[in-house]
């Protein structure tokens, strides 16, 4: 299984890294027993401009933490949101739970994606990914940590690029 398979958050992790509490990683990290972190617990919280297009919401789910390097998120892409292109050093699963999405590996076609899908992003694979131009999209996003990353953002998905298909 190797690091690579510690499936992590995707994009949502490093879009902020202090939505998390500090009480519910340290009740993880020095806890013998089961954690549950309650639903509501965590605010949803708008992705960042910077590497998202049109309106995204992210609701974490859990952090990476010493004895487990991975993390999770539901992210919710508006109908022609997506992703910038972007690479993750460990690797991304996406399971989409509702509507439909799009994805592309750079050179590669798009591909339409729907819910039950479950899509593996290789490590160091440039990719992109979000809703179809007019239907909203949500999946899961785990990602794994490796030397501390969890994503390397590049540039946008031009308009071009996202209805080339």
């Amino acid at each position: 299984m190797g690091r690579l398979t510690a499936v992590i958050l995707s994009l949502a992790l490093l879009v902020s890294a202090t939505v998390f509490s500090g009480k519910a990683i340290a009740a993880e990290t020095n806890n013998s027993s089961q954690t549950i972190t309650r639903v509501g617990s965590q605010p949803s919280e708008k992705a960042s401009e910077k590497y998202f297009t049109g309106n995204v919401r992210v609701d974490y789910l859990f952090r990476p933490n010493p004895s487990a390097q991975f993390s999770g998120a539901y992210i919710t892409f508006e109908p022609g949101a997506r992703t910038n292109w972007h690479v993750h050093p460990a690797g991304q699963r996406l399971v989409v739970t509702s509507g439909v999405g799009l994805t592309q590996e750079w050179g590669g076609p798009i591909v339409e994606i729907h819910p039950g899908d479950v899509v593996w992003c290789p490590p160091g694979v440039k990719h992109w990914h979000g809703a179809s131009p007019t239907t909203a999209m949500t999946h899961l996003a785990f990602s794994g940590v490796l030397d501390g990353k969890t994503v390397e953002w590049l540039e946008q998905v031009t308009d071009k690029q996202y209805n080339a298909k």
